[in-house]
Formats: C-alpha cells, structure tokens, sequence
C-alpha cells in the first residue's frame, strides 16, 4: 500500500507523459513479432521445478490489457517500488552458483529475480499471467539482461529495473531475443527484433 502523498506524485509523474495514441492509429509493430518457439532458459526451467504453480498458466485468449487509469498507475507503482527496495546483486553473491532464478526474498537479486517480483506483484493485483511476459535481451553492452513484457492495448511496455521510466519495447536500447509465451507460461517464444520506424508515436498513455 502507497501513501496519498506518493500515490499524488505518480499521478503529476504520468500526467508529463504523452497523450495516447487512438487504438486504430497504432502501428502493428508498437507489439513485438514472434517467430515461433524458443528453447526456454535454463534458470527459467530450474524456476519451474521449485515454483511450478507460476509456470502452469495456460490460455488460448491471451489478455492484452486496456490500460485505464488504475492499470496505468500499477504499472507505475510497481516498477518504481520493486527497483528501489530491492538491492542489485549477482546470483553468485546471493545464491551461491549462476543463473539461479527467484523471487528476492533477501532483498536482493539480479535482472531475472526484479522481473519475477514485478509479475508477481502486478498478478496480486489482478494482471493476467497472459500478459506478464518474462524477456530476455541484449544490453547496450552486448550482455544478457531480463526484462518485463507488459501487454497492453497501447502495445507492448517494458518494465526494467535499470531505469524507472515505463518505455514501449521498440524505445529500449535493447536486443531483444526471446520472451514467455502468452499461451503457455512454461513456453518461450523468439523475438523478431524488427522496430517501427520514427514516424510511430509514443503510446504511453498520460493518465
């Protein structure tokens, strides 16, 4: 639970953002193309056998969800919230080996463990798993990083815990490489990379 005073701040925050874009004024490519299975990551699959209810989501109707003002405000709440109480740690200092995926119990994790918090946290709040994609990238630096998918009627965002700011996918300095499956939560998917040019509009609604 947020205080009025900061719940008042995230609303002036979202209110400098861009107006949406209208529904049929989006370009197809604000949602990011797939191009069929993808092998799932090993910590992914580790996650799996000691979480298996969170990887067990099936739906033939994935959700992409209408992102009013409440939904909007959540995403806002929750990205900002899980990147400041958690501390950024390697999966070697915390856990002892590599790529080990989990929720930061501790208070402390790396990309992947900020990414399943988040889901987490917005699927308390009622977000369909559908649409909580877990994604795999390439930094500005060439190295493995995880972020958030966020489906959404504005096209697809992306939650990060390297910055605050909520970007559409295609307005990330990313390479992005494969993500969840919005039909099988234990499925990956690759990721055609291609990105919209600069005539697609912001579609971070405002408020």
């Amino acid at each position: 639970m947020i205080g009025r005073r900061t719940a008042f701040i995230l609303l002036v925050y979202a209110a400098l953002l861009p107006e949406p874009a209208r529904a049929r004024d989006l370009d197809s490519r604000t949602f990011m193309p797939t191009l069929g299975r993808a092998t799932t990551p090993v910590g992914f699959v580790d996650f799996c056998r000691r979480h298996p209810d969170d990887c067990r989501v099936r739906t033939a109707v994935p959700v992409v969800v209408t992102l009013n003002d409440d939904r909007w405000l959540d995403l806002i709440v929750v990205n900002r919230s899980v990147n400041s109480r958690v501390i950024a740690s390697t999966d070697l200092e915390v856990f002892g080996r590599e790529e080990y995926w989990e929720y930061p119990v501790s208070g402390r994790g790396d990309c992947e463990d900020y990414v399943l918090e988040k889901r987490r946290d917005l699927m308390w709040r009622g977000w369909p798993a559908s649409a909580l994609l877990i994604t795999v990238v390439r930094d500005e630096d060439g190295a493995g990083h995880a972020v958030l998918t966020v489906r959404t009627d504005h096209g697809d965002l992306i939650l990060d815990n390297k910055v605050d700011i909520i970007r559409p996918w295609f307005q990330t300095p990313y390479s992005y490489i494969k993500r969840q499956s919005p039909f099988d939560s234990a499925g990956w998917d690759r990721i055609d990379d291609r990105r919209p040019d600069s005539s697609v509009a912001s579609i971070v609604p405002s408020r």
